[in-house]
């Protein structure tokens, strides 16, 4: 979802800030393909790193922000993640985090923190000979792109 509400953004530059302590350099905020997107994509010299933010504003009995990400949405960032590799050609070795952030509402202060690197990893499918055409297409920004 691209961010629209303060607590978001606010999550999303520290999410952004931690990555770049860590050596990483932030190349997209809120990268969209069709209806999927990914909070932060960064890359170092040997990984590129899907990242998605998760703000708050306090928990909700025991739940921490970064337990919102349930099993659809990681398919979701996977198959951006798959979209963005295709469509930027990229080399590097990819890992998928989640980052959780707890925003006080009435000073703005960063009050937790959690960086969940490799968070999880996609499930690997085997695709026989028959199975796959070779033909792919891929909706990005108003481009239509693909291999035939």
């Amino acid at each position: 979802m691209f961010v629209t509400n303060p607590i978001g953004i606010i999550g999303e530059e520290e999410a952004a800030r931690m990555l770049e302590k860590k050596g990483f350099r932030i190349v997209e905020h809120n990268w969209r393909m069709g209806h999927l997107e990914v909070d932060l994509i960064a890359e170092s010299k040997t990984e590129i790193v899907f990242a998605e933010v998760k703000a708050r504003t306090g928990t909700f009995g025991d739940i921490r922000p970064e337990e919102y990400v349930d099993e659809n949405k990681k398919r979701r960032m996977i198959a951006a993640a798959n979209g963005y590799i295709k469509y930027h050609k990229v080399e590097k070795l990819p890992r998928f985090d989640i980052i959780g952030i707890i925003v006080n509402p009435q000073t703005n202060e960063i009050t937790y923190r959690n960086h969940l690197e490799n968070a999880f990893v996609p499930h690997v499918r085997t695709i026989s000979s028959g199975s796959f055409t070779g033909q792919w297409k891929w909706g990005h920004r108003n481009k239509t792109i693909g291999r035939k």
